[in-house]
């Protein structure tokens, strides 16, 4: 696959870091006090590259598309519900965006290869976006051959990283929404992390026992028709989706940007999953946001050496973990810049 991905540098700046812990230690609170958000303040800290680290226009990108792998029953839902998913983020009643709204996240809805193509819209300021970006009305069944050919692929990835160059803002927080990609994720997580199948095929939007079995039978002749896909973008193309691949490109162009990112669930996982392996370096501008209820999630987050900041038992996707911890984010930042020294407050050290 020929295409030119960002260049992601090493974050690790000792001194940096030395200072932030320093300045978190000496804040008026015992040692530790404030646990895991001390932690993230460290680093968001480490991300900007700051000892007073400041979140600026952040935005929500929701990347939609359709899978091949629906006809075979992989899912509880049928594809139709992505368009109409679609128009309930767009008009403002989803999950993902009361949630934006609530906490002031721009939110960026792209049809990246949604079966059913979604009219466009006029812009209007403050609402909810929408971004064409089609590669193809829905993948290519995976189960039979790769879902996507090397050139889609790469159109995908180019398209991610095209949409958040043009965004403003240093933090950037995925979502998804595909019927049949939690099959996907799943599939990515076996072939690049080496989980067993049946530890990343779960529920996804319902599914019974039955289902559950009828779903893994499925990925297993996915993996077996795309055998000879073992390396992290040929992989993509044939197990993914067009909207993971385009997550993928644009946690790539965050990386480089020393974005932050904010991690959802289970699929943009998987989409940060392939970003990593192509590049060590975005691990370190990741924030993840939470542990869903999804079967292989846990995997997933264990293959990232990732520790998630809420355990809420979410597994509806959109990016709405990512939105519900966003105020944990913004805490942690003025945590740093605003909570008093010792010395500055004229107490006693001891404390601590």
């Amino acid at each position: 696959m020929i295409i030119d991905l960002p260049f992601v540098a090493d974050l690790t700046d000792l001194p940096l870091t030395q200072a932030l812990q320093h300045k978190l230690d000496n804040k008026t609170k015992p040692l530790g006090a404030l646990g895991r958000l001390e932690q993230l303040a460290l680093r968001l800290g480490q991300i900007q590259g700051t000892e007073s680290p400041m979140l600026q226009a952040p935005q929500m990108l929701v990347c939609v598309g359709d899978h091949g792998l629906t006809a075979k029953g992989v899912s509880a839902y049928p594809s139709d519900v992505t368009w109409q998913m679609v128009e309930n983020f767009l008009a403002g009643g989803a999950a993902v965006s009361v949630l934006a709204r609530q906490h002031g996240l721009q939110l960026t809805v792209a049809d990246c290869g949604v079966a059913r193509e979604v009219p466009a819209r006029d812009a209007v300021p403050g609402a909810p976006r929408l971004v064409h970006c089609r590669v193809a009305a829905g993948t290519q069944d995976a189960s039979v051959g790769p879902a996507m050919t090397e050139a889609q692929c790469a159109q995908a990835l180019r398209n991610g990283m095209d949409i958040v160059r043009a965004m403003p803002g240093n933090a950037l927080l995925l979502g998804e929404m595909g019927i049949g990609n939690t099959s996907v994720a799943s599939l990515l997580l076996a072939r690049l992390a080496g989980v067993p199948l049946a530890e990343c095929t779960g529920a996804g939007t319902g599914l019974d026992a039955a289902g559950i079995a009828r779903k893994q039978a499925v990925l297993e002749q996915a993996l077996a028709a795309n055998a000879g896909a073992t390396q992290p973008l040929e992989a993509l193309a044939a197990l993914g989706g067009f909207e993971v691949a385009t997550l993928t490109g644009a946690a790539l162009q965050a990386a480089a940007e020393r974005r932050v990112i904010v991690v959802d669930g289970f699929i943009t996982c998987a989409a940060v999953l392939v970003a990593v392996r192509l590049a060590p370096a975005v691990l370190q501008r990741c924030v993840f946001a939470h542990r869903s209820g999804e079967r292989g999630h846990g995997h997933m987050l264990q293959a990232l050496q990732a520790q998630p900041l809420l355990d809420l038992g979410l597994r509806l996707g959109e990016g709405s973990g990512a939105a519900l911890a966003w105020p944990l984010l913004e805490s942690a930042c003025r945590v740093l810049r605003e909570m008093a020294s010792f010395q500055a407050a004229g107490v006693d050290g001891a404390m601590r």
